[in-house]
């Protein structure tokens, strides 16, 4: 038995409650089997009908059916009782053709590794005056639901392994995501991004995202977020925020 508690709750129209109940023992065996083997971070998930109130006491991932952050497939922060919750929109994933687990497992797995979403990693340049922070955001730089892998018929997100974070490694070196198919440390593939902020650029916090002609920065404050992104809180200053409710 794990010591974290996710509750998965859903509260959308375009999925049935067997539909989300079904897809539960592989979001399970992801979080157990893979997951936990690479970060030593477990959970125990249960599932919460419509209409069914969860406890406001444990973390939970909450599905819905509209984006209520800039046209976001989901993101994760903290509800208002202060308690990890993850956000994922069925009805945005599915007027984009995309699938909807590969949401609900990439805020999972992206809450599990960062509940408070305040991690980084830091990596200083060569001359030692700066650098770049790069956000705890597992999920990011392999997000594209082409790179998702198959748990008993439902595709679930692709994750970087702590390795990613670490510029020492050498390309080749090891395993740096669960796919196998990043090759060195904070690698973007195609479809991916990841937060970072430049501490000597003083453009804040930006997106870098995978693109046909290489990595290109996005300044989040003022592109807004694209409608194929998962995010977190990250690109707004904390006091900013505004805690997450669970029904819309």
């Amino acid at each position: 038995m794990a010591n974290i508690k996710i509750q998965i709750v859903n509260e959308s129209t375009v999925l049935s409650d067997a539909q989300v109940r079904a897809a539960v023992p592989a979001f399970q065996t992801q979080v157990r089997r893979d997951f936990a083997a690479a970060f030593g971070i477990d959970a125990d998930l249960s599932f919460v009908p419509q209409g069914t109130n969860p406890d406001p006491s444990s973390w939970m991932l909450v599905i819905l059916d509209n984006s209520d952050q800039a046209n976001a497939l989901g993101y994760h922060d903290l509800s208002p009782s202060g308690m990890p919750l993850a956000k994922a929109f069925a009805g945005e994933d599915i007027r984009n053709g995309l699938q909807w687990p590969v949401t609900v497992t990439h805020e999972m797995l992206e809450m599990l590794a960062d509940p408070d979403v305040n991690l980084t990693v830091f990596v200083q340049d060569a001359n030692s005056t700066g650098g770049v922070i790069y956000a705890y955001e597992v999920c990011d730089a392999c997000e594209a639901d082409s790179l998702a892998y198959n748990i008993g018929g439902v595709k679930v997100s692709d994750f970087v392994y702590p390795t990613w974070f670490e510029s020492f490694r050498a390309e080749g070196s090891t395993q740096f995501d669960f796919g196998n198919k990043i090759t060195k440390p904070f690698q973007i593939l195609p479809g991916g991004y990841i937060g970072a902020f430049n501490v000597t650029s003083g453009s804040g916090w930006q997106q870098l995202t995978a693109t046909a002609g290489g990595i290109k920065p996005v300044d989040l404050r003022r592109a807004g977020v694209r409608v194929d992104s998962r995010i977190s809180r990250r690109s707004k200053p904390r006091k900013e925020w505004k805690r997450s409710v669970v029904r819309e």
